[in-house]
């Protein structure tokens, strides 16, 4: 099943460029079986599989959740990150159960159709260009950068978890889309984010030493 995968997703474009995430998905949800596995969708996007999920658990910290949600939601990304940047793997490594974990191709075919438009226009925006990442250590010094985010977003810190799950979003969409000037940006957004979460932490010291 997965010689079908890598045939339908392929390396590269006609111009041989890196596929586009949308076309990526496409291209998987037409020539998939009946069900859809995790890991068939990381061995699929092979050494794009860490920027796709960060994309995947990012995006859902960007939408108004209730308190404590972000526990659940955060855990998800700093397993990613982590491997991002500790595991000698060139791809997203599931656990049985994780990777097990199957959904119908019918499914998954009309979720692509309705993010494919939103993809399209982040894709005129996030395009392979500059892209420096061409050793582990440098894919590396990014996990630590994406491990640090997830730890924000995963902390209950108030209105501390938007601005790194958007930089998240933007760092993975740049890795999977081969965008070095991309991924650049995305760092800036998240070094910002954490100067926003270590501000509201010390504002909240500060005023918690007062009340006491």
């Amino acid at each position: 099943m997965m010689d079908s995968f890598a045939t339908a997703t392929g390396r590269k474009d006609a111009h041989g460029h890196p596929q586009q995430l949308s076309q990526l998905l496409r291209n998987l949800a037409l020539d998939a079986g009946p069900k859809i596995t995790l890991r068939d969708l990381a061995i699929a996007m092979e050494d794009r599989s860490f920027g796709a999920f960060l994309v995947v658990f990012a995006l859902p910290n960007l939408i108004p959740l209730p308190p404590g949600a972000t526990f659940i939601l955060g855990l998800p990304l700093i397993f990613v990150a982590w491997q991002m940047l500790a595991s000698r793997r060139t791809r997203l490594w599931l656990p049985q159960r994780m990777g097990d974990y199957a959904f119908e191709n019918q499914t998954f075919f009309v979720f692509v159709n309705r993010i494919s438009p939103w993809l399209q226009r982040a894709e005129s925006l996030i395009r392979p260009r500059g892209w420096f990442l061409g050793s582990r250590f440098c894919e590396r010094l990014v996990g630590l950068l994406a491990l640090v985010l997830a730890v924000v977003i995963f902390l209950p810190i108030p209105f501390g978890n938007w601005l790194p799950a958007f930089a998240l979003a933007v760092i993975g969409f740049a890795h999977t889309e081969r965008d070095g000037l991309g991924l650049v940006a995305g760092a800036l957004i998240g070094i910002v984010s954490l100067a926003v979460a270590f501000s509201v932490i010390a504002a909240a010291g500060a005023l918690l030493a007062f009340l006491v």
